[in-house]
């Protein structure tokens, strides 16, 4: 197993496959871990791509008791991954959560950054802001917050089950909610973090190209965030499964590998 090290001795464990100096990096959404790409890895890796997939700090198999679990640091545990493996030129592609994390570790990235993609991003704001009226509210974010620390085991069941909009099977819903179950119970301060985010003008500044695909039935991150991403950023393209929730690399596997390796082919 592979970890990076970080502050105050805390490990974030990765996993590398291939060689060279450019990759596509998977960043994983709230509370999950690597093993949620699974459905597109070996899709990247015969498509001849170095892939690179870490947990965030807090998550799967990284240190669980990190003071600092924001986003920020989850992006700057992405930018040294970059450079201790040494990495030129990476796309980064951002799920949910991990789409936030995306954008602020591409603006520090700059040139060695080839593109961002964004899987259900939950960016450039999760919450309603001024001028930005998609998402929810702040009680709509306190409202979870309190629920999951009421009951965490029975509230992370539940929204294992809310992830997909196909009729998956049990065990891919228990799959989920395993990996959910990983992450430390402090991992809901990153959650916390969605209220205040406002990623506009960092969203705005990125000069790469950018594909924000939506899910059209997603029930965590509401799908005009999504569609929004193209009114700041005029390189980015949406690309709509108009029939996928929140995970459309497990609802439509096969149209989101070719969609993704198709865009990896432009930026690499």
């Amino acid at each position: 197993m592979a970890y990076l090290n970080r502050e105050n001795g805390g490990r974030v464990y990765y996993e590398d496959y291939g060689s060279g100096d450019t990759a596509v990096l998977l960043v994983h959404g709230w509370g999950m871990g690597v093993r949620v790409w699974d459905y597109s890895l070996m899709a990247l890796v015969d498509a001849g791509y170095r892939v690179v997939a870490l947990d965030h700090r807090g998550c799967g198999q990284s240190d669980k008791d990190f003071k600092d679990l924001s986003i920020s640091a989850i992006a700057g545990d992405v930018v040294a991954l970059v450079a201790a493996l040494g990495l030129d030129r990476v796309v980064l592609n951002g799920w949910s959560l991990g789409g936030a994390v995306v954008v602020a570790a591409a603006s520090q990235l700059e040139q060695r950054c080839a593109g961002v993609v964004l899987t259900c991003g939950a960016t450039p704001a999760y919450l309603q802001k001024s001028g930005f009226p998609h998402g929810g509210t702040d009680q709509d974010l306190a409202d979870t917050l309190a629920a999951m620390a009421s009951d965490r085991v029975n509230f992370l069941a539940a929204l294992s089950q809310g992830v997909c909009a196909s009729a998956v099977s049990e065990q891919v819903i228990n799959w989920m909610w395993q990996m959910f179950l990983q992450a430390s119970p402090l991992a809901a301060r990153s959650l916390a973090e969605l209220g205040p985010l406002d990623q506009r003008e960092m969203l705005a500044s990125l000069e790469v190209p950018i594909m924000s695909i939506v899910g059209g039935k997603d029930a965590v991150v509401d799908p005009e965030i999504c569609r929004s991403v193209s009114s700041f950023n005029a390189r980015a393209r949406i690309v709509e499964f108009e029939n996928a929730g929140h995970a459309p690399f497990i609802d439509d596997a096969g149209r989101y590998n070719a969609e993704l390796v198709g865009f990896l082919g432009e930026c690499l």
